[in-house]
């Protein structure tokens, strides 16, 4: 696993401005959208026209992506005609990183250009009547589980206010330009709350009925804490969940990262279609 960009020296600014000085002189255009891919949705990268590929390995105090399903790399070219960065896996805060750590690609896609951010995950449905393969808009989320917050500890203004609203967090405009891209493309698309839990083990079923009290409706191990410092610092976000499992209890089998990964795959031609689609009508309220 690589350092820990966590307890490096320079402050969070001084190492954004010189990951963002490296990708800069490799990529053509500043994008206007950056998309995380989560576990078994990299597929999705194989799309982007004239592809600068840059391993995270490559970009001073990028975290890496060690869970298999995540490629741990930065491609940048264009998507549907708009120009992206593409993020091909995360870390997590189960890999032993520090918050800032697994937060550094949200922020970077900031301080290369961009204007908004979609943030993609696998996660297993709470909502009785969510299903695997089942496609979720996130509405809104539930981060307090996780016991921490990306932003604790000493704020820096250059980065946003110490206090930011999360009132909003998921952009409603861009909520509603992903429904219109499901209903073009005729993908069904589900909508809900997302829970993010600190992992890797998988939920109990206690825990499960808990989230679903709570009034979560999806549950995962990433995303919330890349959403909170995308809007602090100042990119609009959108969220989407591919739901591959029921939650414990709700099913039979056993819970595996090989099912997520399988069940992914299932269904990413449609969430291809879907997502080229949302970047095509996205680019035009992103200019």
């Amino acid at each position: 696993m690589k350092t820990d960009p966590g307890n490096l020296g320079p402050d969070m600014v001084t190492r954004l401005l010189d990951a963002a000085n490296v990708v800069k002189q490799q990529i053509a255009e500043p994008p206007l959208l950056a998309l995380v891919l989560g576990s078994g949705l990299g597929a999705l990268s194989q799309h982007v026209e004239n592809p600068i590929r840059i391993p995270y390995s490559a970009i001073p105090y990028m975290p890496g992506a060690g869970v298999e399903g995540h490629a741990g790399e930065l491609i940048c070219g264009r998507l549907s005609g708009c120009p992206v960065a593409v993020f091909s896996g995360r870390s997590h805060y189960y890999e032993g990183y520090p918050p800032d750590a697994v937060v550094f690609g949200a922020r970077l896609a900031r301080f290369i250009g961009a204007h908004a951010l979609l943030l993609t995950n696998a996660a297993g449905g709470v909502h009785t009547d969510l299903r695997p393969g089942d496609l979720m808009v996130i509405r809104d989320h539930i981060h307090l589980l996780t016991g921490t917050n990306p932003l604790r500890g000493p704020n820096d203004s250059r980065l946003g206010v110490r206090f930011p609203d999360m009132s909003s967090i998921y952009d409603r405009e861009l909520r509603r330009l992903l429904t219109a891209a499901g209903e073009y493309e005729d993908v069904s698309l589900r909508h809900g709350v997302y829970a993010c839990v600190p992992g890797p083990s998988y939920e109990t079923p206690a825990e499960i009925r808990m989230l679903r009290i709570l009034g979560a409706d999806a549950v995962g191990m990433s995303t919330t804490a890349e959403a909170i410092c995308a809007r602090h610092v100042g990119l609009r976000v959108v969220g989407l969940s591919c739901i591959t499992n029921f939650g414990a209890g709700l099913g039979d089998a056993p819970l595996s990262h090989d099912e997520v990964k399988e069940v992914a795959g299932q269904v990413a031609e449609q969430m291809q279609r879907l997502v080229l689609r949302f970047v095509a009508l996205a680019k035009e309220v992103l200019v």
